[in-house]
């Protein structure tokens, strides 16, 4: 999915389910090109550790912890959550252009 192309709702949903929210904690974020991206973390990671690992990132939402339920098919099937990340990814990406430090999203929307 990439915030470039007008994302849907759908295309975030379905970027939710694929992941399982038992398993690992998690991190949305957001390349320099707008790719969204969600990725897995061991239990022990921190979201600094993360941030200093990953080269092309441009923006991420704070680490949604393991057993929280914001992952997964319930997550992904409540729209009015998914809406809402979704419109503070694409209002945080308008505001990026054209910077070049990292922002850090602090809420789970």
């Amino acid at each position: 999915m990439n915030l470039n192309n007008q994302p849907s709702i759908d295309e975030l949903a379905r970027m939710f389910a694929a992941h399982k929210d038992t398993l690992d904690s998690h991190i949305l974020w957001v390349s320099k090109t707008g790719q969204v991206h969600m990725d897995c973390l061991s239990p022990f990671t921190h979201e600094e550790e993360f941030e200093k690992n990953t080269q092309d990132l441009c923006a991420r939402l704070k680490m949604y912890r393991r057993g929280q339920g914001y992952v997964g098919k319930k997550a992904a099937a409540d729209k009015d959550f998914i809406g809402r990340v979704l419109q503070t990814l694409t209002h945080t990406w308008q505001s990026l252009q054209g910077t070049s430090h990292v922002q850090v999203i602090d809420r789970f929307c």
